[in-house]
């Protein structure tokens, strides 16, 4: 698994961590069972605390993503399709919000915003 942290970024380093399995997960590129590297050894690859990839792993098992079986370790969790769904829902929210902060940035209206986007979307073979 390749995990890459940005010690400059805003965010913190333990969501940057979380944000990349979750992501890897919905991906299908880590399956259910799959053992995740230790905490040490991850922390020691990356060069940050223990504590915080243990943080990172506290809060994917919070969420539902990971399972810790205690002395063997961190494996991905048998992963709702709901739960997969609402996560996807919940990203693209996100990047629609950045979206539209910029057109607000730029001087656009909401109206022009609602346009563009219906412009584009005309674009796409969406079924409603």
């Amino acid at each position: 698994m390749h995990i890459i942290v940005n010690t400059s970024s805003m965010v913190p380093i333990y969501e940057q961590i979380v944000d990349q399995i979750k992501a890897a997960i919905i991906a299908g590129e880590l399956q259910e069972g799959e053992n995740l590297p230790s905490v040490r050894g991850m922390s020691g690859e990356l060069k940050i605390s223990a504590l915080t990839v243990k943080k990172a792993y506290d809060n994917l098992e919070q969420e539902g993503f990971t399972v810790t079986v205690h002395g063997k370790g961190t494996f991905v969790a048998a992963i709702n399709p709901a739960l997969q769904q609402e996560e996807r829902r919940r990203e693209i929210e996100m990047d629609l919000e950045q979206v539209i902060s910029k057109g607000i940035r730029c001087g656009l209206s909401g109206e022009e915003i609602r346009s563009l986007f219906e412009i584009i979307m005309e674009g796409f073979d969406v079924k409603d």
